[in-house]
């Protein structure tokens, strides 16, 4: 039978909810999911990393307690989580660029390993907290370039300074929920998303923002990888599969705590020529692409999620296939060049989103 609203108004309505990184792009969104369901969220990051970001655009500071803060710092982290007492920790805040880990290995490292480490020791410190979900990524499984998608139990690894940093960051998470959360009834998951598209992403280095501001100026699209192959998803997807664990962990507790892979349908892995293809059809408007034959730092060539135990487990499944995705995606980006209501074509988008039925 298909399904709708699996997540619950009720439970969040007035929950405290402390969120790491919501002036980020992915961030952003799960703030105004969660002032439209009622919630009272805590936002901790550094300032938007982009200009125009979505955060700014949307008035996400509207509907939540904002502070701006490094979670480099334990005292900064500490100070937030102590005077917020949070029963739901949801810890997205990272340095989350493969290529910029590159050039800023250390950063990097200090941001999403330590970074990490000060968040779950302050949720352990806070006495409030019932429920962590730690945010990582697809890329922190040891990458082997298969055919088929990684499952929850898979090995960490990861080429890149980001991808390993993530990895580490998983094993940071199965360290505490050993040592200390299991302990003190502390329910701590981690969730693994695949390549998150959407409205509002200005980040650098990424595929969706970088055709798009390619299609702006009347430029062609200069692609370095035609053939990768990803995990694409609209960022809606994982988000809901964050709230839904979230959700699972503080009804269930241990019973949930542990690894999740949220990503698409195994027919939305597609490559790189294809979803620029597909957004210059969209665009129209004379956009185009061409290849970029110049040498880059390594990526890795396949990557793919199994998401079945979060199917049978969490009854999570996509809601909108990669066409769908990559039409709101296009609507959201012209709808603010026409310089519409963001904030209100965001929870639009996110009210279509639920009332959409899962896919198969």
């Amino acid at each position: 039978m298909a399904q709708r609203n699996l997540i619950d108004t009720a439970f969040w309505r007035g929950r405290r909810v402390l969120l790491t990184g919501h002036t980020g792009f992915k961030g952003s969104w799960l703030s105004l999911w969660l002032q439209s369901l009622g919630a009272e969220p805590q936002g901790l990051a550094l300032e938007p990393p982009t200009t125009p970001s979505l955060f700014q655009e949307a008035g996400v500071a509207q509907g939540m307690a904002s502070t701006i803060g490094d979670i480099r710092d334990y005292e900064t982290v500490r100070a937030c989580m102590a005077a917020f007492q949070p029963e739901v920790v949801i810890h997205m805040a990272a340095q989350p660029l493969v290529r910029l880990s590159y050039s800023e290995p250390v950063a990097t490292y200090a941001t999403n390993v330590m970074g990490t480490v000060h968040v779950l020791e302050a949720a352990r410190q806070c006495g409030s907290v019932r429920a962590v979900v730690n945010v990582t990524t697809d890329k922190c499984y040891e990458n082997r370039e298969w055919v088929w998608g990684y499952r929850e139990d898979e090995p960490m690894g990861g080429f890149d300074p980001y991808s390993n940093s993530k990895g580490c960051s998983e094993l940071v998470t199965s360290a505490y929920r050993r040592s200390f959360f299991d302990k003190a009834g502390i329910a701590l998951a981690s969730a693994r998303a695949g390549n998150v598209i959407g409205g509002g992403d200005w980040a650098a280095d990424r595929l969706v923002p970088d055709i798009l501001r390619a299609f702006e100026r009347g430029d062609a699209v200069v692609i370095r990888n035609p053939h990768s192959t990803r995990p694409w998803q609209h960022v809606l997807e994982p988000l809901s599969g964050y709230l839904l664990l979230a959700q699972r962990l503080c009804e269930h507790g241990a019973a949930f705590a542990e690894g999740w892979n949220f990503g698409p349908q195994d027919d939305d892995a597609r490559p790189v020529q294809w979803i620029v293809e597909q957004m210059v059809q969209r665009w129209g408007d004379g956009a185009r692409w061409q290849l970029d034959g110049g040498e880059h730092p390594h990526e890795a060539n396949y990557l793919k999620l199994d998401i079945a135990k979060a199917k049978a487990r969490l009854g999570w499944r996509p809601r909108w296939d990669l066409g769908t995705a990559l039409e709101n995606i296009t609507a959201w980006h012209q709808a603010w060049l026409a310089r519409e209501d963001v904030r209100a074509l965001c929870l639009a988008q996110i009210e279509q989103y639920t009332n959409t039925e899962q896919a198969a």
